[in-house]
């Protein structure tokens, strides 16, 4: 379909120009979601241009919400376009996840505030629950249940089948290892070079030991890290206090950079 075919009734189409206009995404974006079919353009010009309309748009606001929920695109494709995905699922175990990191995170500030307090009023009395984590161990356990029947869990048990206990002993060790680098680097924050770098390593060690680490697992994972519960605190006991958090953040940033600089990160 070109421009000259569209008919005179329907709104005018948008370039990809005025789309990023219009949305704030960049035009680099509309490309990439372009390649990898997440957001095809719905027509285009005599020349070869991309021109969106109004079912576009309204598929990239979907996309956007999406990705605010910090689902990886390779879920948002299939969210959108698979119609035996189930979405109302995959959305109520998000929604769930963001909700008990708010509750936690809400709590932590309350605690903060009166610690903040007690130097100035004295009489602050430590409220412990700040650090209670079983909801979001509750919520690990239920994930890992979910994933017992995906190609990857299939995958890491056909790997594991003859591993004997010290071997998956090791394993698990070198996996902790991994954090304990990391953990070296916590002053330098996520975006350092070495910081990503370790995150590609990550993703190639899970591949080679456990299963095939997609950006969807590797982003699952990443939320895991940092989220709370007992992912994050043997992270911690390995990296020290705060590994599992720039876990997270280090996994997000990668990601967000991979897809927005596909050429580079592949």
């Amino acid at each position: 379909m070109v421009y000259s075919e569209i008919r005179q009734e329907e709104k005018p189409m948008m370039t990809v120009n005025e789309m990023s206009k219009r949305t704030g995404v960049s035009v680099r974006t509309l490309h990439y979601y372009d390649q990898i079919g997440l957001l095809k353009p719905e027509a285009h010009t005599a020349g070869g241009y991309r021109l969106y309309g109004e079912k576009a748009l309204e598929r990239l606001g979907c996309i956007l919400m999406y990705r605010e929920l910090q689902f990886p695109l390779q879920s948002i494709a299939a969210i959108l376009d698979s119609p035996s995905f189930d979405r109302n699922r995959a959305l109520r175990q998000q929604i769930e996840l963001l909700e008990m990191q708010k509750e936690h995170l809400e709590t932590l500030i309350l605690m903060a505030r009166g610690v903040l307090m007690k130097g100035t009023e004295g009489g602050y009395l430590m409220n412990f629950t700040a650090f209670d984590t079983a909801k979001l161990d509750t919520y690990a356990k239920k994930a890992r249940e979910t994933w017992q029947h995906t190609p990857a869990w299939q995958e890491y048990e056909e790997k594991h089948k003859d591993a004997t206990g010290e071997q998956k002993a090791q394993e698990a060790e070198a996996l902790m290892e991994l954090f304990r680098e990391l953990g070296m680097y916590r002053a330098s924050g996520p975006e350092a070079p070495e910081v990503q770098t370790w995150v590609g390593r990550l993703q190639s060690f899970i591949s080679a030991h456990m299963y095939h680490c997609t950006d969807q697992i590797l982003s699952y994972l990443g939320e895991m890290y940092g989220g709370g519960g007992e992912f994050q605190e043997n992270i911690d006991k390995a990296g020290g206090t705060g590994t599992g958090v720039l876990a997270r953040d280090a996994v997000r940033l990668y990601l967000k950079m991979k897809e927005a600089q596909p050429d580079i990160c592949g």
